[in-house]
């Protein structure tokens, strides 16, 4: 067997093999000699077929098959020793005179290669890197959210403004009805408020479903309709009042500083507000890094400009999937996908200059560390190191499992790495601030 390299230019070649009959014939003989030795045709003896007729029958294809198995396992074996950096896979080429009952053969590929570039992390334009801190009123805010939950509810019998109030919707036509329950600090406009306000359970209150609540996913849950009818939905719709209840806020107090967070780990407002101000700003830092990443990846692919072998790249979308696609669906493939594939070239060139790499013990260490989290969040706030062990030598066993936990530390190593080594235009804001800074 020969294998030979013509470069077309710095991102495309052709790799040509040669297979002659030595590489294949013996392997093919084997298999045919098993064949008649277990082959039960009609009018012959279990192992006394003539080879000629197991030939006849049986010999082409087994002859593909092996040669379709050498010219994969060769080629694979050649881009690896000659240390090429292709992308996609090689795509055979056509070939109109080819005749399987010559002894030698001869197949081409196409590859495409992955271009030499440099990456520079100093950008002409740096980053922001958001700070978000949990300022006074999201504090305020997040203990009366608590207050709230851990309340009871008093009876009444008239409703006044930041009541709940029971009842049923109902529409005929639209075949609306639906019991439920409405806080009236989320009803949009004085005018709808005032409906409710003096009413008394078995009062029916008209009221029209456009802008009734703050938000359409409130209306949407009321009246139990479908998320794109909600949006537009505009009818009138009768809402009858059978319980009218006053929130009582819970007390701040020891009793309900234990429920929260353990017992005697928070013993005052004081504690109890740092203690959600770091809690807070613990996920808020999840949501400023994957922020920072994303802002980084698009920098980096803006800055690093490189050529792709696009045709081919082009010609192997139209191939590699179930269905084959047209020349058009490839090139809108290859337009989204584009983006993708040049800062997953940039991450691997800097992984490799910079040996990121993930070990075996660094994994299981950021396993257990994520079962951690995950058992905090059920209350279970001091796990022993044993059953730890044991569940993480449970999601280690599953390679799908291992695949994703090894992207999501390469991903953190990176992050890391990037903090480390490029200049941020830092950022100390709110979270709402962030959220008009980002979202716009």
């Amino acid at each position: 067997m020969n294998i030979t390299r013509e470069n077309i230019d710095k991102l495309n070649a052709v790799v040509k093999v040669d297979i002659a009959k030595d590489d294949y014939a013996p392997k093919v003989e084997k298999i045919l000699k098993d064949y008649r030795k277990n082959a039960n045709i009609p009018g012959f003896r279990k192992g006394h077929v003539p080879m000629g007729m197991v030939k006849k029958q049986y010999g082409q294809a087994v002859l593909v098959d092996e040669v379709n198995k050498l010219l994969q396992e060769n080629l694979n074996k050649y881009l690896t020793e000659e240390k090429l950096d292709v992308l996609g896979n090689p795509i055979p080429k056509e070939q109109e005179d080819f005749d399987w009952n010559k002894d030698e053969y001869t197949f081409e590929f196409e590859i495409g290669l992955a271009p030499e570039f440099e990456v520079d992390l100093d950008l002409e334009k740096p980053v922001a890197k958001y700070n978000i801190v949990a300022d006074d009123k999201m504090i305020d805010s997040q203990i009366e959210s608590i207050q709230k939950q851990y309340g009871k509810l008093i009876s009444k019998e008239e409703v006044e403004e930041g009541d709940i109030v029971a009842g049923t919707f109902k529409n005929e036509e639209e075949g609306i009805e639906n019991e439920t329950s409405i806080e009236l600090e989320k009803i949009k406009g004085k005018r709808n408020l005032n409906k409710f306000v003096g009413a008394k359970a078995g009062d029916v209150i008209t009221l029209k479903t456009k802008s009734l609540f703050e938000d359409d996913h409130d209306l949407q849950q009321q009246l139990k309709v479908e998320h794109d009818k909600a949006h537009d939905l505009d009818i009138e719709v009768e809402f009858t009042i059978s319980e009218v209840n006053k929130r009582e806020l819970a007390d701040l107090d020891q009793e309900l500083f234990d429920k929260l967070f353990g017992e005697g780990k928070v013993t005052s407002v004081t504690e109890l507000k740092e203690k959600i101000k770091e809690d807070a700003e613990k996920q808020f830092t999840q949501q400023s890094d994957q922020q920072l990443m994303n802002d980084v990846t698009e920098a980096l692919i803006e800055k690093t400009d490189f050529e792709l072998p696009k045709e081919f790249l082009q010609k192997w979308i139209r191939t590699v999937g179930e269905k084959p696609l047209t020349e058009e669906e490839a090139v809108e493939e290859y337009e989204k996908s584009e983006k993708g594939l040049r800062y997953q070239l940039i991450e691997g060139k800097i992984v490799k200059e910079h040996d990121i790499q993930v070990d075996f013990e660094a994994l299981k260490a950021f396993a257990k560390e994520k079962i951690k989290e995950q058992m905090a969040q059920f209350g279970q706030m001091d796990p022993a190191d044993k059953e730890l062990d044991d569940i993480a030598a449970r999601i280690l066993s599953n390679q799908d499992e291992v695949k994703r936990l090894s992207e999501q530390l390469v991903n953190e190593k990176l992050l890391n790495f990037y903090k480390e080594n490029m200049k941020f235009d830092e950022k100390e804001v709110t979270y709402d601030d962030f959220v008009k800074e980002i979202y716009n």
